[in-house]
Parts: structure tokens; C-alpha cells; sequence
């Protein structure tokens, strides 16, 4: 195992734990002379990868044990969920089923990452299906509700695998995966399919695929990431990334997955929940992290994620860059001007010359 681990850091890029091959954060492979070179300024921000670094009291992985029964070590049930030697079903393929399973123990790390090997496949044709899975990190756990199986008005991350459009005039294409942190002041509108309230989202075609499909969240000193792997090409693609996201310590890990009308069969095959040696602050250390309310600091408001009439994705608060442009055409607007003004004052001292 020692010999086919490698050590990262920030980033995606190392071989994942159990998935022999799959890159995963960090800077990949690297010569043991440049692994010396870097290893005294980086030593608290890489770890090896090695079992000691998965939180197996927050994973879910084979062989599970309790199949047949409605629960198992760790971890709950609820609903339409079964499991089988092979997978977690959430939800069959069939209409108005709602699961979730739920970890038992709280989750007191500051930095973590989440690798979850999930698929979702059924009968149904193009957009004849639904509706999706949730993965959270709530404060509260077991509490059926109308969000993918799940609660509204939740207070923490939740991370949806929406495969159904409900918004007919949308232009997003489906499936979709988006991200919502909420204090529970927030409702998610299925109805648009959570456009006002996500913080970021992609496209991603995770629905009925032949070979297996699996997605990483990893949060960090406010960091939020989300990376798939649904091309069996062992390799994380970009999805999300978010910075300045506060979420508390003491919160559950779950999956849930709804149906309604539509239909799928929404598996859940492994969670694997990874510690990230991430150094912080004395000041940070000092934080009651229990005691911090979830939330975001974003330049653009979650209320800005609607479209205007032409179609168009309406723009939020001015970014950096977006101020930088207003600047340089005032700053240019200010040039002409005073150039313009130069040679009329010019023409005019000359023409008065005329006169004496």
C-alpha cells in the first residue's frame, strides 16, 4: 500500500485510496529529490493517503455489513432505502419512493474530502426520469422533506444530482449538479430547479452510463471543491469551486434521492470520507467551530441566479475584473477628453492671435 500511495497537496491529482490509478488532489507523482526539496515547506499540507487518513466512522464501504436489515454500523436508514451485497439503493425505479441514509457519528474535521461511487440508471428515456440524489452535510439528520427525499430549510451543504428539468425554459442541460449552503433561512424551488439559491453548478451526464461514475467533494480553510469521474478515464474533471464557504464542525453526512412522477434507480455504492492535514492559524484554532453559522461569502448573491427576458444568465454584483474594465474606459474616457480639450484650447489661442 506504502509503495502505491503518493503525496499531494492543494489540488486534484493524486491516486484515490481503494481506487487504484483514479488522480485525486494533488500535484501527481513527483521525484523523491523534489518531494526533499518541498517536503519541510509543505509537510502540513500533504498527507500520504494511506488508510490512516480515511475516517472509517464516517465511510460506507464493502462489504457492508447488516444486508437485509434496515440498518447497519454507522449508518441509518429511511424510506424506500435497501441494501444489498453490492450497492445502497436509495430509491427503486419506480413512482413517489424517497430514501436517504444518514451517518451516525457527527463530523469534527475542519478539512475534509469526499469521494462517493454512486450510479443512477433506469427505463426511463430522455427527460422521462427522475429526479436525483442529494449529498449533505446538515445539522440536522433523518428528517424526510420535499428536497430529493430530504428537508427544506436545511442548515448546512447540500450538493444535488438533479436529473429531471422542471423549469421548461431553462437552458441548462440536464443532468446537472449544483451547490446550496443554507442557515435555513433559504427554500429550495424545485419548480427552478434550485437556480435561486445555487452558488455554482455544471453540467454533468452521470445518468445510465456503463461503467462506473463518482464524484469528490473536498472542503478546505473556506474552500469548496467538486470534481467527477464520469468518463472511465480515472481522472478529475472540474465541476465547482468556491471560495470563502463557512461551515461548521458537528454536522451529519447523508445521501438522499427522491421520485415523483418520473422514476430511476438511485445507487449508492461507497462514501469515503478523507482527513486533510491543513494547517490553520492560532487565531483560527481558537474558533468554536461548532458554533459557526453556515454561509457564504460570495460577490453575487444566490437571488441573482435568474434568467432576464432575452434568455440571457443576469449578472451579479461587479467582480474584480468587471471594475477593472470600468476603471480603464473612465481612465481612457478621461484621456480623450482632456486630449480633445488640449487642441481646441490650442485652435483657439491661435485664431485669437489673428486679432492683434
Amino acid at each position: 500500500m506504502a509503495a502505491e500511495s503518493w503525496f499531494w497537496s492543494w489540488g486534484w491529482g493524486r491516486r484515490c485510496p481503494g481506487r487504484p490509478g483514479l488522480p485525486g488532489p494533488g500535484p501527481g507523482p513527483v521525484t523523491l529529490l523534489h518531494l526533499l526539496l518541498l517536503l519541510a515547506s509543505v509537510v502540513a499540507d500533504i498527507t500520504d493517503g494511506n488508510s490512516e487518513h480515511l475516517k472509517r466512522e464516517h465511510s460506507l464501504i464493502k462489504p457492508y455489513q447488516g444486508v437485509g436489515s434496515s440498518s447497519m454500523p454507522l449508518w441509518d436508514f429511511q424510506g424506500s432505502t435497501m441494501l444489498t451485497s453490492q450497492y445502497v439503493r436509495l430509491t427503486p425505479d419506480e413512482r413517489s419512493k424517497e430514501g436517504s441514509i444518514w451517518n451516525h457519528q457527527p463530523c469534527f474535521l475542519k478539512d475534509w474530502e469526499m469521494h462517493v461511487h454512486f450510479k443512477v440508471h433506469g427505463t426511463g428515456k430522455k427527460n422521462l426520469h427522475g429526479d436525483g440524489i442529494a449529498l449533505w452535510y446538515t445539522r440536522d439528520r433523518l428528517v424526510p422533506g420535499p428536497v430529493f427525499g430530504s428537508k427544506d430549510n436545511f442548515h448546512g451543504l447540500a450538493i444535488f444530482l438533479d436529473t429531471y428539468p422542471n423549469d421548461e425554459t431553462t437552458e441548462r442541460v440536464f443532468p446537472y449538479i449544483s451547490v446550496m449552503v443554507n442557515n435555513g433561512s433559504l427554500s429550495y424551488d424545485h419548480s427552478k430547479d434550485g437556480r435561486w439559491t445555487e452558488l455554482a453548478g455544471c453540467t454533468a451526464d452521470f445518468r445510465n452510463r456503463d461503467h462506473d461514475t463518482f464524484l469528490a467533494v473536498r472542503y478546505s480553510r473556506g474552500r469548496l471543491t467538486v470534481m467527477t469521474d464520469l468518463e472511465d478515464k480515472n481522472e478529475w474533471k472540474n465541476c465547482i469551486d468556491i471560495t470563502g464557504v463557512r461551515l461548521p464542525t458537528g454536522y451529519y453526512f447523508g445521501a438522499s434521492a427522491g421520485t415523483g412522477d418520473l422514476s430511476d434507480n438511485h445507487d449508492i455504492i461507497s462514501i469515503k470520507l478523507f482527513q486533510l492535514m491543513v494547517e490553520h492559524t492560532p487565531d483560527e484554532e481558537n474558533i468554536d467551530w461548532t458554533k459557526i453559522e453556515p454561509g457564504v461569502n460570495f460577490l453575487k448573491s444566490p437571488k441573482d441566479n435568474v434568467d432576464d427576458p432575452t434568455g440571457n444568465f443576469r449578472s451579479g454584483p461587479l467582480t474584480g475584473w468587471r471594475v477593472f474594465l470600468l476603471l480603464l474606459c473612465a481612465l481612457l474616457g478621461i484621456i480623450v477628453c482632456a486630449v480633445v480639450g488640449a487642441v481646441v484650447f490650442q485652435k483657439r489661442q491661435e485664431r485669437n492671435k489673428r486679432f492683434y
